[in-house]
């Protein structure tokens, strides 16, 4: 009995499946790659991530098409990957599901279901770039960090950024101020929640031209206006 459990009959794989199955696996890694780069928020993609990604789904592709139906030679492959340790810390959600859409087309190109796979990758691509690029399902914040340099004028009673950050922010709040080395300027810091996002850069403009303030910035997550 336990003979025969390990020696369970393996599907014979011809040079032209392996080919055929390594080839239609970078097409689903190429366009898997493709998606991570449109859907990406970042100030700039990770290059060896796209590599990592079609790398890994023909990597899938060998590893399933060598095991095929064989138990023996998954639970080797089993042990022998478990001596792997990945020191790299995925930090992004959106990668971690990347990886497991790689491998999941990698899998599905090693089993020879060349049209499932490649009809997965681009449904699932399509509908990422739709929930991407509309916001069907996140509401677009408008909240920002604002950054300003500011020297007080004893003659004026009230701080000249004041009647601006009233004009365009629904709410505002310091977290931080100091003062900039030796001189009379302190750097403010602000959480504000515009009205208008259109009219961030009219808040950057009519800060800069207001007096005392010689540094303005709006920072959102990665980027900066």
């Amino acid at each position: 009995m336990e003979q025969e459990f390990f020696t369970i009959h393996k599907v014979p794989t011809t040079i032209e499946d392996v080919l055929s199955s390594i080839v239609v696996a970078f097409v689903g890694g190429l366009l898997i790659a493709l998606f991570y780069k449109i859907t990406y928020k970042g100030s700039g993609y990770p290059k060896s991530f796209l590599f990592s990604l079609i790398t890994l789904c023909m990597v899938t592709t060998i590893v399933i098409l060598v095991i095929g139906n064989n138990l023996a030679t998954a639970f080797g492959l089993v042990g022998a990957m478990s001596l792997i340790r990945f020191r790299t810390a995925v930090k992004d959600t959106q990668d971690i599901m990347f990886l497991f859409f790689a491998l999941a087309i990698g899998m599905t190109c090693g089993v020879q279901l060349y049209g499932v796979a490649l009809a997965s990758t681009i449904l699932i691509g399509f509908i990422l770039i739709l929930l991407s690029k509309t916001n069907v399902i996140f509401v677009k914040s408008t909240k920002y960090l604002l950054q300003f340099h500011y020297i007080f004028n004893e003659e004026e009673k009230t701080p000249t950024y004041i009647p601006v950050l009233n004009k365009y922010c629904r709410k505002n709040r310091l977290i931080n101020s100091k003062v900039l080395g030796d001189t009379d300027a302190m750097e403010f810091s602000f959480y504000v929640e515009l009205k208008n996002t259109k009219f961030s850069n009219n808040l950057l403009q009519d800060l800069k031209h207001s007096s005392g303030v010689s540094y303005a910035h709006l920072f959102f997550e990665d980027d900066h206006l």
